[in-house]
């Protein structure tokens, strides 16, 4: 991942601030961890201590092997954390990710935040690393989030039968989406009309 992307990279927006996930952000993320309502659709109930210390622990495991990238969603006007995000599937040979597990607390849902999550992640991929393509996928269920994939411009590609088992063993099939490098300048145009015009609500 060193030759392709710098792990201690942050993305700065008008409204939010990526920041490279760090140990300390544990306390603030695990507290604002305890709606349900996140982890509807998740493999994993985040709600669970013992649970959310599994994933956030491995975060930094995976960074540093080099297949994940995570990061902490910091709110500059609120001046706090309010969920996190990170690059899943990290292949530099075939300048492909993954942009998964993006999280935000409710009070932040249908707002400006995920738009401009999304145009910091994908500018810096296809212009700074000049990616060829990147993966979303989320549960097939989960209808919110996928109408929310493809008005970012992610194209479908179809659902994946038993793509992954959740922590009480039911198994999850998950819808795939797309964006590649042909269509980026098109798709980020759109992307910033949508931007603008939830900014400006």
């Amino acid at each position: 991942m060193a030759n392709w992307i710098d792990p201690s990279i942050g993305l700065s927006g008008e409204i939010v601030e990526l920041i490279p996930l760090d140990k300390k952000h544990f306390t603030e993320l695990e507290a604002l961890s305890k709606d349900k309502r996140i982890w509807e659709f998740y493999t994993f109930d985040g709600t669970d201590f013992t649970a959310f210390s599994k994933v956030f622990n491995a975060a930094f495991i995976e960074r540093d092997k080099g297949t994940q990238l995570p990061f902490a969603i910091f709110h500059k006007q609120l001046n706090k954390l309010i969920g996190s995000t990170r690059f899943l599937d990290i292949q530099p040979q075939h300048k492909k990710l993954e942009i998964v597990s993006t999280w935000l607390h409710p009070d932040h849902w249908a707002t400006v935040v995920n738009l401009e999550c999304k145009l910091l992640l994908l500018t810096y991929c296809f212009e700074t690393l000049g990616a060829v393509r990147i993966q979303l996928k989320t549960d097939e269920n989960n209808m919110r989030s996928r109408k929310a994939i493809e008005k970012i411009g992610g194209q479908f590609e179809g659902i994946l039968r038993n793509d992954m088992i959740r922590d009480n063993q039911t198994r999850r099939n998950s819808a795939y989406f797309s964006i590649i490098q042909e269509e980026w300048n098109e798709k980020k145009k759109r992307l910033i009309e949508l931007y603008l015009a939830k900014k400006n609500v």
